[in-house]
């Protein structure tokens, strides 16, 4: 169960920002609508009433003031957001500028060689403590449980979902 959830939370994470923008869109939407209908219902109320009263419209417009301010202020923040993963992606991208197409390579296999570099490590740990199992006299059934148990599984799971679920929503 822990590998599962280990899994799938490594896995989402990739998507967190888009998830959370998604999130974001729709409530600046939902918010957007209830107050064009917030502002109808009063406007409609004070016509049927037959008042007038400026007091009560400059109260409504100094609210819709400053939620419209509020609103403009949670895109201003999303737009920052968006600017600073542009210029991380184009600093990120200068980096390569005028350098060999070796450095390049290598700053690409970051994310594998880390990947690959803790399967094998586990794979070899796996593999002497089989050894060892066996030249002691342990049984297969035996060195399996110990070998491949809940917490290996989960390491085995986020190692496996670093790699590729960054790269899936990296895309």
């Amino acid at each position: 169960m822990i590998t599962l959830l280990s899994t799938i939370v490594s896995f989402l994470m990739g998507g967190l920002p888009k998830l959370l923008e998604f999130f974001q869109d729709r409530s600046d939407k939902k918010h957007e609508i209830t107050l064009a209908q917030m502002q109808i219902e009063r406007e409609l109320e004070l016509k049927k009433l037959g008042y007038d009263i400026q007091e009560q419209i400059e109260h409504i417009k100094s609210e819709q003031l400053q939620i419209e301010t509020a609103s403009q202020d949670k895109r201003a923040l999303i737009g920052a957001q968006q600017a600073e993963m542009q210029a991380i992606y184009a600093h990120d991208a200068s980096l390569n500028e005028g350098t060999s197409q070796w450095m390049h390579n290598l700053r690409a296999s970051v994310r594998p060689v880390i990947t690959y570099g803790f399967f094998f490590l586990l794979v070899a740990i796996d593999a002497c403590l089989v050894y060892h199992g066996i030249a002691s006299g342990v049984s297969f059934d035996k060195l399996a449980e110990q070998l491949w148990d809940n917490e290996t599984q989960t390491l085995f799971a986020a190692i496996i979902s670093f790699h590729f679920g960054g790269r899936a929503f990296g895309k």
